[in-house]
């Protein structure tokens, strides 16, 4: 095993990919909300993508949070290619085109939630400012195309991006200008598991409407609300897409095993290298038969690294992943923590939304992923439309965060942080449709303004 991980133990049989997956499970008194977003970077005088490089790059931007933060950086090769925070978790990476990632640490409730998005953007824009570096809370990179953005020294990349280019169309657009938020949710057994992903996967369309903010693609309207939701369609059906299997009966743990060794690698890390092995299967690899690798079998560390090249609307890991939403401002991505929070951490609110999504079929779920990303709210369903589905799981979960009852110190609950999406319900229009009505008129077809106005 040369070169593998020392303190990984090798996977002795299936029960061991199992059991990384359940080992998850957590009491509710220990159910914490993590919350990850993407901002892209921009320099203005002239408008333009910041490099990696130089006195007003990406390092620069790192090395200035590191000395207001203390944070530990880690490297690819000699490069700095995020922080970690060493004492509660979390930290800052980087996405290809130099999205500038924070992975925020496990929190009791939102409160705690805003008040770490409040003060990471208190720092990032401190730092940025001495630099000329501005953040821009969008879906998708307005103005520039993919050869125009400065690709991130990280190895990883240099694997998918080819891969990404054999498998679908729009996979580097994905890796180089899209942006989203992320809400990571626990789950207290197996079968709370099973009934959390079967809701947050059937809703998953309906948060990609509420949150739509990617109209524009290279200085034009894309015809898209959500382009990063389109370009997602494009990326690789073999990690991608709504997990149909996920409502079969008997589901757990073993049947997205099962899914995930079927889903082609990426690569193997051995003695701090990448092991291109893109395309390759995992349960070769069980076998001792990659031919990078031959005769060598994978550690449990290896079967993680694996789990984390799965790009399903929502990922299942030791927590759920959900995936489906824009960028926006700081407002909304505080609302996305707290619009799942509230559907399921409330036993009650859990339970409603699941009546909500139960009659609906695969076919249902399909043909909402497929329309949403062009319509938005106004996606067909069920003699109606996905806006009237938005309003109920709106309510459904700010009467959860009622329920909860975590008040901060002027004595207001959670519910307090659904206010940007109250107010796309009360417009019945997402921000992508406000930008649009912008650029169509008072910008006078010119994306340019979005850069002020959408900056963070």
């Amino acid at each position: 095993m040369a070169g593998a991980d020392l303190h990984s133990p090798l996977i002795d049989s299936r029960a061991d990919l199992i059991e990384t997956m359940a080992r998850g499970a957590k009491p509710e008194s220990e159910w914490r909300v993590g919350t990850e977003h993407e901002k892209h970077v921009f320099h203005t005088n002239p408008l333009r993508p910041v490099t990696y490089g130089g006195k007003d790059g990406i390092r620069a931007l790192l090395d200035g949070m590191q000395a207001e933060t203390g944070w530990t950086p880690f490297y690819d090769g000699e490069n700095p290619i995020g922080l970690r925070n060493d004492t509660v978790a979390g930290g800052i990476s980087l996405e290809p085109g130099g999205q500038f990632e924070l992975s925020g640490a496990p929190q009791r409730d939102m409160h705690g939630t805003a008040a770490e998005m409040a003060e990471h953007m208190r720092v990032a824009k401190k730092v940025g400012g001495e630099l000329g570096i501005h953040f821009l809370g969008l879906g998708v990179t307005p103005l520039w195309p993919v050869e125009q953005i400065h690709s991130m020294p990280k190895s990883r990349y240099g694997i998918m991006k080819p891969y990404m280019e054999r498998v679908g169309t729009l996979g580097t657009s994905m890796m180089f200008l899209s942006a989203t938020v992320q809400a990571n949710l626990d789950f207290s057994s197996e079968a709370d598991m099973v009934k959390k992903l079967r809701v947050s996967l059937a809703l998953q369309p309906v948060a990609t409407a509420l949150f739509a903010n990617s109209p524009f693609s290279e200085g034009k309207d894309s015809g898209y609300l959500s382009f990063r939701s389109h370009i997602w369609l494009n990326t690789d059906a073999a990690r991608t897409g709504m997990l149909p299997f996920a409502f079969d009966e008997g589901f757990g743990f073993e049947q997205y095993a099962d899914y995930a060794l079927d889903v082609p690698m990426y690569f193997v890390i051995r003695n701090g290298q990448y092991v291109n092995v893109a395309g390759e299967s995992f349960r070769a690899f069980l076998k001792g038969e990659l031919p990078q690798l031959p005769g060598e079998k994978p550690t449990l560390k290896d079967w993680e690294d694996h789990l984390s090249t799965l790009f399903p609307e929502v990922r299942l890991k030791q927590f759920l992943e959900m995936r489906g939403v824009d960028m926006g401002d700081e407002q909304s991505v505080t609302a996305l923590s707290a619009f799942w929070t509230g559907l399921l951490y409330d036993k009650v609110s859990l339970e409603a939304a699941y009546e909500l999504i139960e009659p609906w079929t695969e076919a249902d779920r399909e043909a909402m992923r497929n329309q949403v990303p062009r319509l938005g709210l106004n996606t067909p369903h069920d003699r109606s439309t996905l806006f009237d589905v938005a309003a109920q799981a709106v309510g459904i979960a700010e009467a959860g965060l009622v329920r909860r009852n975590r008040r901060n110190a002027e004595g207001k609950d959670e519910s307090i942080y659904l206010a940007p999406l109250e107010e796309t319900i009360r417009l019945a229009k997402s921000p992508a449709e406000r930008w649009l009505e912008k650029f169509h008129g008072e910008w006078q077809g010119d994306v340019r303004p979005i850069f002020a106005e959408a900056e963070m």
